[in-house]
């Protein structure tokens, strides 16, 4: 009996061929943004768990700015990071080691392209170029590394030296940073995080170069083995108070864990996440209200083959399920179409990603979610026929046979 539902259904959509494909625009667009929307959503979230799960939960990271973290804050605030905050970092039982660069989003040109690229300026002392590798922030893939002779010379992140511009830029070739020659000694491993996208040059040069001679942008701080990182991160907030001369709850500055950090992320792509979906769902409301249209013209032009079904001995609850099948199918299928179209505008989005920022947001495709789309689809579409259906199954025989 269900099949027979089936059938009949099927052969009314074929009937009705553009009609059907017209109504259908309403759930593909609504299915299409949801499914893209929370498969990349998805991804970004795991990227985002990924970096900073790299870094590893003993890194710590101050900035400028008492409500916002990241290398940029400092310039919504008027305040700065400087070499005595480091010490009084530094001093904080439970911190192992300090490190307080200078970044800056630089214009990078190679070969006549221009490009800008977020930039490293720290330390070359044999000291800190040893602490860089002791964890894991610098491995060289080509050429050398920073030492403390060098001037106006470049290492080079992987997705930058390989990915950012046309061609590759190789240890030994000469660049713009700024409009200020620099030849580039190194090229990094790959290392999956945001590093691959930076480049490092000496901290005296970057500050010479944008005349900030005393300014950190950050300070980062390694926390040893066998303390509590919590704890180290309040006696870290309360030496900077201390330092800087300012109360709690007025900092001008922020101390933030990688933990802190993906929680904030977290909740700032969900909400976005969740707005977006809201104003994709519309559509699938519209292309509700479009399958009730289409079903309510069907019930019209097909009166008189509803007479005949039911002079033949069709129950009012046989007619309601026919057009309830009918119209959760129209759904389905727009469903079907858009899951697909999702799911390819995800891995698009996903490869764009990869090739321009070199992020890799990895589209994980479950049989919850598809599952979840189809169903959902057959459902607005069932329930946008139920008033069409009800119509349709009311139709006395003898009055729908004279039509």
């Amino acid at each position: 009996m269900i099949a027979d539902y089936f059938r009949l259904a099927f052969g009314g959509i074929r009937h009705r061929r553009l009609r059907s494909w017209l109504t259908l625009i309403g759930i593909f667009i609504g299915i299409t943004a949801v499914v893209s929307l929370i498969t990349l959503s998805q991804g970004m979230q795991a990227a985002i768990n990924s970096q900073f799960e790299k870094l590893g939960s003993n890194r710590v990271m101050i900035t400028p700015g008492g409500k916002s973290f990241g290398p940029t804050s400092s310039s919504l605030v008027n305040a700065e990071l400087g070499d005595p905050d480091l010490r009084a970092v530094k001093n904080v039982r439970g911190v192992e080691d300090v490190m307080g660069p200078l970044i800056k989003t630089a214009k990078v040109t190679f070969k006549g392209e221009t490009k800008y690229v977020m930039l490293f300026a720290y330390p070359t002392s044999a000291e800190f170029i040893r602490l860089l590798l002791k964890n894991g922030f610098m491995e060289i893939d080509a050429g050398r590394m920073l030492k403390p002779s060098d001037r106006e010379v470049a290492v080079l992140g992987s997705t930058v030296a390989y990915d950012t511009f046309n061609k590759d830029v190789k240890a030994g070739d000469k660049i713009l940073i700024e409009d200020r020659a620099f030849g580039v000694i190194g090229v990094r491993k790959k290392s999956g995080t945001f590093s691959d996208m930076a480049m490092g040059i000496p901290l005296s040069v970057g500050r010479d170069m944008y005349n900030e001679p005393k300014e950190i942008s950050t300070i980062f701080a390694i926390i040893k083995e066998g303390y509590q990182p919590e704890k180290v991160v309040e006696d870290i907030k309360k030496a900077l108070r201390s330092e800087r001369n300012v109360e709690e709850g007025q900092e001008d500055f922020t101390v933030s864990s990688p933990q802190n950090v993906i929680d904030t992320l977290s909740s700032i792509t969900g909400i976005v996440s969740a707005v977006l979906i809201g104003i994709a769902a519309i559509s699938l409301i519209v292309g509700g209200i479009g399958i009730m249209n289409t079903m309510y013209t069907s019930v019209v032009e097909r009166t008189r083959e509803i007479g005949i079904m039911k002079a033949t001995g069709a129950t009012n609850s046989a007619i309601t399920m026919l057009f309830l099948v009918e119209s959760g199918l129209l759904g389905l299928i727009g469903g079907a179409l858009g899951l697909a179209a999702g799911l390819g505008i995800s891995k698009i989005v996903s490869a764009v990603a990869m090739q321009m920022a070199g992020i890799e947001l990895n589209i994980i495709v479950t049989f919850a979610m598809v599952f979840g789309a189809l169903a959902f689809s057959f459902v607005i579409g069932a329930v946008s026929g139920i008033l069409p259906a009800r119509k349709a199954s009311k139709l006395q025989p003898v009055e729908a046979l004279r039509r």
